[in-house]
């Protein structure tokens, strides 16, 4: 079982630079969690948190009072968390675009989204190279666009660590932030 310390340190990088922006008020989505290294980042900056995966095993492992664990079908006929509310939504590693635009609309006004995920040209580096697991380009741009989310960084980028891999990330926010963040655009 591996230490919340040594959790937290497997973390996105783009999640630490941007987890700080997240309301401490609300609780946070942790979407398909997996081991939780986002759930106990986002628990060590004061989160409540809600670790949604098919498989929750790992995540009860941390055993921390702030992250309640949440077994669902992600990926069924029906949205297991429609109505649920959160100041903050984090996803990496996941793409399921049936209830891709579920997402924006579980956000609170003045809720962050962070989403960063394998985007296409990944095949040429290995796994995942299906298309449905790929983000097309510009499409996490398009989805902030449609659901009137404010941007306040975007990439997509070949990124060489922790793997070689073609990824798309985003950060932004349902009306507007607490202070003033530049727009910053990489890739």
């Amino acid at each position: 079982m591996a230490s919340t310390h040594d959790v937290i340190a497997d973390a996105s990088v783009w999640v630490r630079r941007f987890a700080p922006l997240i309301p401490v008020e609300g609780s946070v989505l942790d979407l398909a969690c997996g081991a939780g290294r986002h759930s106990a980042l986002l628990a060590s900056l004061g989160h409540t948190v809600s670790a949604v995966d098919q498989d929750i095993n790992a995540i009860q492992d941390l055993h921390n009072p702030r992250i309640q664990a949440q077994q669902a079908n992600l990926e069924g006929a029906i949205w297991p968390l429609a109505g649920q509310i959160f100041s903050g939504i984090v996803v990496t590693n996941y793409l399921y675009r049936p209830f891709l635009d579920q997402l924006p609309l579980m956000l609170s006004g003045g809720g962050v989204f962070i989403y960063e995920t394998f985007a296409d040209g990944n095949a040429q580096f290995g796994r995942p190279s299906n298309p449905n697991f790929l983000l097309k380009p510009g499409e996490l741009l398009s989805l902030a666009a449609r659901s009137d989310l404010k941007v306040v960084a975007y990439e997509d980028i070949y990124l060489d660590q922790p793997k070689p891999a073609m990824v798309q990330r985003i950060c932004a926010v349902k009306g507007h932030l607490k202070g003033c963040i530049p727009l910053q655009f990489g890739g």
